[in-house]
């Protein structure tokens, strides 16, 4: 569909023409007609299916068409990342470009003078407010700030927000909100806590959903199945025996993990560094900076950077533990094999994950290749997942791991290597 054949108004297509913007992706063919019609939306879509112009664009297209008191907020839309704040302040200010509608992007962990900057802003005006959940707070319990005429109010990827412990604080700024609104909810996931919170802040929301689609092809996908406490010295093993070259992405699902990986990894003299929700916004953007920049080869981190991170040359992603549904597990395994090259993605699969890898798999529609446990960490479990992942059933892959080759090769394809090797790195 073109977007001219969308109930647009001419300022808002001339924004899009000038933006090279022609077509409509699926998330936004579904969502804008919905959005115009005055109704609450739940979006279930990935990110980069282009959820962001969805709402933009209704919206924008609103604030031409009202009548509204100069000089108010009309439009609050909530993420989770000071990353993802600016990304779309910048695409509302291309959207925007012929019309009479501003922005401005509220975050924290910045000094005084940007804090000082945002205030001024706020005082002089503005039509939208992009922000994270707790510098929002901060204006709201200052009294800087002044949402009674919000009249649209956007939760954008809504899950990565309440795994990241802000729905205390959502649920503070929405009591801050007129009571007739229209509310839209973006998430890539749809777990039950996210129907709890939208039955609690919507009103008879429509529903769109794209199908997740499958990893990337160029992702070379393996796994270990292992006991619990085999996964730390499965790490020392296979970064001993690795010649770090490139970029390395580890998932864990707690800080605590996290932070047993990094020292692992730093005992080995490796160039690591660590990314959780414990970590002040300043400290992430350091962080970041140093993994993109290459000045460190391996992070470490919670799901928190699965989404949105922008690096092109993450060469190999390992999950220490299984994510707990398919959509998650591509988000993760997506940050390698991109802008056209190859990958590799490396899964542990405990005994009490075994049901929800194989969930994973099915969503894959095919069984990934499980090699043996290199045979100094001795028995692993059989992959029963069916079963349960039982601790009674015992491998009889004893392995006998090649240096070099990630723990030994499998029975079907040979010996592998996930990625390309280089100069170990120092730290």
């Amino acid at each position: 569909m073109k977007f001219e054949e969308l109930d647009l108004e001419e300022e808002v297509l001339d924004g899009l023409w000038a933006m090279n913007f022609r077509d409509c992706t699926p998330v936004q063919e579904m969502a804008i007609p919905i959005l115009l019609e005055g109704n609450d939306l739940i979006g279930c879509a990935q990110t980069g299916t282009g959820k962001t112009a969805a709402y933009l664009l209704p919206i924008l297209n609103n604030l031409v068409l009202d009548k509204y008191t100069q000089n108010a907020i009309r439009a609050v839309i909530m993420v989770p990342t000071r990353e993802l704040a600016q990304q779309i302040d910048q695409q509302v200010e291309g959207f925007a470009y012929y019309l009479p509608v501003s922005s401005i992007a509220v975050y924290g962990g910045n000094d005084g003078r940007v804090w000082e900057q945002q205030k001024k802003s706020l005082n002089m005006g503005v039509d939208i407010v992009i922000a994270t959940p707790g510098r929002l707070l901060s204006y709201i319990k200052l009294g800087l700030i002044d949402l009674s005429l919000v009249k649209y109010f956007i939760l954008d990827e809504a899950d990565r927000m309440l795994d990241m412990g802000f729905i205390d604080d959502i649920m503070l700024i929405i009591k801050e909100l007129p009571k007739r609104r229209q509310t839209m909810l973006f998430s890539a996931t749809m777990p039950s806590k996210i129907r709890e919170l939208a039955k609690k802040i919507m009103q008879q929301p429509k529903e769109i959903r794209l199908a997740v689609s499958k990893p990337n092809e160029n992702i070379d996908q393996s796994a270990y199945v292992c006991y619990e406490q085999q996964k730390p010295e499965l790490v020392n093993i296979l970064f001993s025996s690795m010649q770090i070259g490139e970029k390395v992405l580890i998932f864990a699902s707690s800080k605590i993990k996290v932070k047993e990986v990094c020292r692992i990894l730093k005992r080995l003299n490796l160039s690591v560094i660590e990314m959780h929700s414990d970590l002040e916004q300043a400290e992430r953007e350091k962080v970041m900076h140093s993994f993109k920049s290459g000045k460190v080869q391996i992070l470490v981190a919670t799901d928190i950077v699965s989404r949105g991170i922008d690096i092109d040359d993450i060469a190999l992603v390992i999950n220490y533990d299984v994510p707990h549904d398919p959509e998650d597990y591509v988000h993760r395994i997506g940050r390698t094999a991109r802008a056209g090259e190859k990958g590799s993605a490396i899964t542990f699969i405990s005994e009490q994950d075994q049901y929800d890898f194989l969930q994973i798999e099915g969503f894959l529609e095919k069984e990934v290749v499980k090699h043996p446990l290199p045979g100094k960490l001795g028995e692993a479990p059989l992959y029963e997942p069916k079963k349960g992942g039982r601790s009674r059933f015992i491998s009889k892959l004893k392995g006998g791991g090649k240096k070099g080759n990630f723990g030994g090769a499998n029975k079907k394809s040979g010996p592998r290597k996930p990625f390309k090797g280089g100069a170990r790195s120092k730290q």
